[in-house]
């Protein structure tokens, strides 16, 4: 019997053993961190948080807090960005904060990151009269989400996108421009008319939000 190897055997089995066993408390770690950390979604809106509660209720908890931040203009993504830096400074902790876009694709765009003033002026009649010269109903949905861990640190952003189209309102008409969007996936339905587990499968801002999941598993 060749002890030497035996020894050397027993050896390399109790180093991969302390291996893995340092892998599992580092596993152990992050899981109770992702399970403890609690995220501040910045929004007044009940509608916004409800669906972002519902999407995140079983991965981590959300509450809100209602800052009021000022209106910028920008690119969406460096104006979600900015906005996640002036939240976490009143937060100071894990803070996300969304910036929502209605884009039609033949006016470039348009509305963009302004729908929430251009619905508020317009109406759902009136978003769609601009596209009434127009062949081309398709738009798009489009939800960043920026986070920031706390004060300093820096801020990720994550985007998420529903294609679909611009159809007369249909659909119960307290949340926003839903009831004028037709998602391509919906068979046939506005996101107003959609069951809301069914909405949160293929909205935009579920597609956001399962980014900022995934990044939050790795961090």
């Amino acid at each position: 019997m060749n002890l030497t190897r035996l020894g050397y055997s027993s050896c390399v089995r109790k180093t991969v053993h302390r291996a893995l066993a340092g892998r599992a408390r580092m596993s152990d770690t992050k899981k109770r961190k992702r399970e403890s950390q609690v995220l501040t979604f910045v929004t007044g809106n009940k509608n916004k948080l409800a669906e972002v509660q519902a999407i995140l209720k079983d991965i981590v908890e959300c509450k809100n807090q209602k800052i009021d931040l000022p209106e910028m203009q920008g690119e969406p993504e460096e104006v979600a960005a900015e906005k996640c830096r002036l939240a976490v400074e009143h937060v100071k902790g894990p803070t996300i904060v969304e910036d929502t876009s209605l884009c039609f694709n033949a006016l470039g765009g348009l509305p963009g990151i302004y729908i929430k003033w251009f619905l508020k002026k317009l109406g759902h009649e009136g978003l769609n009269k601009m596209l009434g010269s127009f062949s081309d109903k398709t738009a798009y949905a489009q939800c960043i989400f920026a986070y920031c861990e706390a004060p300093g640190k820096e801020v990720k952003t994550f985007v998420g996108r529903c294609p679909g189209k611009i159809v007369t309102a249909r659909g119960k008409k307290d949340f926003g421009w839903d009831p004028i969007f037709e998602p391509d996936e919906s068979k046939g339905l506005t996101y107003a008319e959609m069951d809301p587990k069914d909405k949160n499968i293929i909205s935009h801002r579920s597609r956001s939000l399962a980014k900022v999941v995934e990044y939050l598993k790795k961090a």
